[in-house]
């Protein structure tokens, strides 16, 4: 804005330059929809690595192809990616979340809390919740241990553990149950029942009255020890005084354990302190929430464990009757945690719909329109599908790529036929040819990756996930615009192929845009091809292939997000100068770092916007046409190598 002269003197303005820098948009981002064990449904959650996954969705899951991909993904140089969990879209088969409702401290009758799984699955049921009252003020808040249970190596073992402490029921106040745990549990969600205000769950597992006397039982005194109604397991008898309630329980536990072999991680500990209020709590430390531990005899009645309530050592969502009670005799409302029907054979119909999704909802492939940028989209299922299932998803996908300018990595499906032969994949490619897009690539075969779920194992899995993480170490290591293929091009965490190929049968494929997989003494498995959907010979379409394509997608989305600040500028020669300046810096910038042919940026690309692209009857409709050219660099698919031999030459 020109500075108001109002006095003689010297003023300063300062002048735009008119740089507005573009950068470059990220090119391997990738996009994962699939069913997977746990996690947000039909919600895309960005995740940083493997890990990241196994955290929120749970990890390998022998029905998720989605998985599998994925790891191999980040395992061959992927670095970040959204992933989508949907499920069957049958209503009858959709997934539910696991649920217990934990019952009144003081009654044991009514209802205070209801637990749920913070995300449909069978994963819920695996949800264990411990209640204690050793709090600030124990006569009216509660603690919650929460903890997921999961199979390592054959053996039940605790996977995650989340603790909350000096809770309460009501809403009015900040330590309310539901208001805490809901804000930060990654396993749970609370809602207190109707008039639960001021109420507590009943405390878990089998627990004296508070401040119990450990000088109480003397020497040779005894206790009976039963698991819930069962018959009695053994009896104890202490070998002396206890010197202090510590002391008593640490020998307690070590007497239950030597009853039986099912209560060797049997647990007798001190809950509170000495300057509130104080309770011993035995559990019986198996894998059974229900499984309490019935104290009685001359022990348990000194110390009041007979006298005080026994309940589950653990509330468990989605138990049985049995396992969801809170206290004995009284069976508390639980909800079966479920995965639905995730079978190809017997529900591909309901995983078509579900992974496809809904626009308009935003469910399946498309919760992610909620996402800024995706580059490559992977969809596994499709390996198990029907062939018309399979194409349906793949045509859905290779839609929504064109719309956002990203690429699909297209598996086909070997239900009804195996793919992982020419004569397969190629009858299949020529019956589904409506999928042939710029936007698409195929590879053949589907590789072999270590199994952990099955002592490592081969297991034929999905090709898009490795690949899409190749595109992204290929990105990373030499740009968008090297293919990404060749003997640098190798397969991370690929055991074997399903087909070995030889050169001939590649040089049958490759023409018809078949990208192959090959294993090579020395380089191993490597990428071999490198030509999207529309890059048959027969087609000779401008994208054939797959550098080319996706140097012209970050090229197109980088200026899309780059020049947005055109819009409502006065449409003259000094906005098109700017335009000129900005948009060919950026293009300058990838010349140099080699993205495109010629010695020369003459050579290289060009970028106009002038009258001459912006006519005047252009301008009278608001319009400003900006050209930009570029020469792009192609892969060298064949190397021919001629050798002569040099005739005998008169010297002269």
């Amino acid at each position: 804005m020109p500075v108001a002269v109002t006095y003689p003197g010297v003023y300063i303005e300062e002048i735009p330059s008119g740089v507005r820098t573009i950068v470059g948009v990220a090119t391997s981002i990738g996009a994962f929809v699939d069913f997977f064990a746990q996690g947000p449904m039909n919600d895309a959650v960005r995740i940083l690595s493997f890990a990241d996954f196994e955290r929120q969705f749970g990890g390998l899951d022998a029905r998720s192809e989605g998985s599998y991909a994925l790891q191999q993904f980040f395992l061959n140089g992927g670095s970040e990616a959204y992933v989508v969990r949907t499920t069957s879209g049958t209503a009858a088969n959709a997934a539910a979340a696991a649920a217990i409702a934990m019952q009144d401290a003081a009654t044991g009758g009514s209802v205070v809390l209801t637990a749920t799984a913070t995300s449909p699955g069978a994963w819920g049921n695996n949800v264990r919740l411990a209640v204690d009252f050793a709090t600030t003020d124990p006569s009216k808040q509660f603690n919650l241990t929460v903890s997921l249970l999961g199979v390592v190596q054959g053996q039940t073992k605790v996977l995650k553990t989340e603790t909350f402490r000096n809770l309460e029921i009501d809403p009015a106040k900040p330590n309310d149950a539901a208001k805490i745990v809901n804000a930060t549990s990654r396993l749970v969600t609370l809602e207190a029942a109707s008039g639960g205000t001021g109420k507590r769950p009943a405390m878990t597992g089998t627990l004296t009255k508070g401040n119990p006397d450990y000088k109480a039982p003397a020497q040779n005194d005894t206790m009976d020890v039963a698991l819930g109604a069962g018959p009695k397991l053994g009896t104890i008898t202490l070998p002396a005084v206890a010197t202090s309630l510590a002391d008593l329980a640490s020998t307690l536990q070590s007497l239950i354990r030597a009853v039986d072999k099912s209560l060797a991680n049997a647990t007798v500990s001190v809950l509170g302190s000495a300057s509130s209020v104080t309770w011993l709590v035995a559990t019986a430390g198996t894998s059974k929430p229900d499984d309490f531990l019935a104290l009685s005899g001359t022990i348990a009645t000194k110390l009041t464990f007979e006298a005080a309530k026994q309940n589950v050592q653990q509330y468990a969502l989605g138990g049985t009757a049995a396992q969801g009670q809170a206290l004995p005799g009284s069976p508390a409302a639980q909800q079966q945690g479920g995965d639905g029907k995730w079978d190809a054979t017997g529900d591909a119909t309901g995983i078509t719909t579900g992974v496809i999704g809904n626009p308009a909802l935003k469910t399946g492939i498309y919760a992610l329109l909620d996402v800024d940028l995706f580059n490559i989209l992977c969809l596994p299922v499709t390996i198990n599908l029907p062939d018309s299932n399979a194409q349906a998803i793949a045509a859905a996908a290779e839609k929504l790529c064109t719309d956002r300018r990203a690429m699909y990595v297209l598996d086909a499906p070997q239900q009804a036929g195996d793919r992982d032969t020419l004569d397969g994949v190629m009858t299949w490619l020529d019956a589904n040819a409506s999928l042939r897009s710029r936007n698409a690539a195929l590879y053949f075969p589907s590789v072999d990756v270590a199994d952990p779920l099955n002592d490592f194992r081969p297991r034929p899995s999905a090709p898009s996930g490795t690949v899409a993480g190749l595109y992204a170490r290929t990105d990373g290591l030499r740009g968008v615009w090297k293919a990404p293929a060749g003997t640098e091009a190798s397969l991370a965490g690929v055991q074997s192929l399903e087909y070995k190929l030889t050169d001939g049968e590649n040089g049958v494929l490759n023409p018809l845009a078949i990208n192959c997989l090959r294993v090579f003494p020395v380089y191993g498995p490597v990428c071999w091809g490198a030509r999207t959907l529309a890059g048959s010979d027969q087609m000779a379409d401008d994208y054939k292939y797959v550098p080319v394509r996706r140097l012209a997608l970050y090229i197109e989305e980088s200026l899309y997000r780059g020049t947005q600040w055109v819009v409502f500028e006065p449409n003259d020669e000094p906005l098109w100068a700017q335009i000129r300046l900005n948009v060919g810096a950026f293009m300058h910038n990838l010349f140099r770092q080699g993205a495109f042919q010629g010695q020369t940026p003459q050579e290289a690309y060009f970028v106009k916007c002038d009258k001459d692209t912006t006519t005047q009857n252009d301008i009278n409709l608001g319009i400003v046409n900006i050209v930009v050219g570029f020469a792009p660099l192609k892969p060298a698919e064949f190397v021919i190598i001629q050798i002569q031999q040099i005739a005998g030459q008169i010297v002269t």
